[in-house]
């Protein structure tokens, strides 16, 4: 499988490896890598300059060979990020938003030197037009520095449900400062229900030692309100790591649920291997994805664990539980042996 949502992973040696004690395992004490998805609209400076200007741009579908069409025509009156030189090189981006991962990037050539570029060049998607109605055109302008980090120079974010597809025509938008929404990845990916339970070591008898090792069990009962893809729905299916451990040992998943964006999955993972202390530094990670022949589409996801930023001592990104992540895994850390309930919204990664 090949998934949209790119994966950094680094190597580190806290623990030795032990054997693992079952199909559904993932031992705590082999610990080989940490792995964070990354994906943003945002990958560049903020800070240097302040949004200015505008940008002239039409929309429009062709129902024909079912494809959305941005013809990007120019912008003026950037801001110039090398001041001393008094220059910018422009190019603009965009994005469909909230479904970053399936419809990817597309963006314009760059424009050197100037804060008037002239682009007279269209963007493509091809995309089911009822797909489209429920997406956002974020359309963004960069300066392109080859050897640092591009600047943002401004955007506007169209909502393509309320767009009036009758006006082809050419028009000029005032370019604003980034979206809060997209910076912080607000937007609705649908709410997971499950239940969570820790069997701590020998609580279930003392003699044999039963289990032998502390254990996560993990109901992944239903999602709804999926992303839809495709008019005929979505093939979901969920997986799920215990990080920091990527190994195959970790990396359980349900089975494919076809056309639907209400899934029920009703499927039930046991990790064991678990120490007590292991629940401060471990995260559960539990995935949505589109199936499809070629790659997977990430939906969204959740982290359940502390949310401290840190693991086995080692600063990391994916330990960044949400309030309502770490309100659950606390309350399930304080009630051995119990199930708790939840339901929790999907989110970017």
């Amino acid at each position: 499988e090949s998934d949209t949502a790119s994966e950094i992973s680094f190597q580190f040696n806290r623990h030795k490896k032990t054997p693992s004690t079952g199909s559904h395992s993932s031992d705590m004490a082999s610990v080989s890598s940490v792995s964070g998805s990354v994906l943003s609209v945002y990958s560049g400076d903020f800070g240097s300059v302040d949004a200015q200007g505008t940008v002239e741009f039409a929309l429009d579908y062709d129902e024909k060979n079912r494809e959305f069409q941005v013809h990007v025509s120019q912008c003026k009156d950037l801001a110039v990020v090398d001041e001393k030189k008094g220059r910018s090189d422009p190019y603009v981006k965009t994005y469909l938003l909230p479904d970053k991962a399936r419809m990817g990037k597309r963006k314009t050539s760059v424009k050197k030197r100037t804060v008037n570029p002239i682009y007279n060049e269209v963007l493509r998607y091809k995309i089911e037009k009822m797909v489209l109605l429920i997406q956002k055109l974020n359309l963004s302008v960069w300066h392109n520095d080859p050897l640092g980090r591009n600047s943002f120079l401004g955007e506007i974010e169209i909502d393509l449900a309320s767009w009036d597809w009758s006006n082809r025509k050419l028009n000029w938008y005032p370019l604003k400062p980034r979206s809060l929404s997209a910076v912080n990845g607000v937007d609705h990916r649908g709410v997971m229900s499950l239940s969570i339970k820790y069997v701590p070591p020998g609580s279930l008898g003392k003699w044999p030692k039963n289990p032998p090792s502390g254990e996560v069990h993990i109901w992944v009962k239903d999602v709804k309100d999926l992303l839809q893809l495709r008019p005929s729905g979505v093939d979901s299916f969920v997986k799920c790591y215990v990080l920091p451990d990527t190994s195959k040992k970790s990396y359980q998943k349900t089975r494919v649920i076809k056309r639907d964006t209400n899934p029920v999955f009703n499927h039930t993972i046991v990790y064991d291997g678990f120490h007590t202390e292991d629940l401060k530094d471990a995260c559960v990670e539990l995935t949505v994805w589109d199936h499809e022949k070629l790659t997977n589409h990430f939906l969204g996801g959740i982290r359940l664990g502390l949310g401290t930023g840190l693991s086995y001592g080692i600063s990391v990104d994916w330990m960044d539980s949400t309030q309502e992540e770490v309100a659950f895994w606390q309350e399930m850390m304080l009630a051995a042996n119990e199930w708790i309930e939840g339901l929790l919204p999907l989110r970017s990664l």
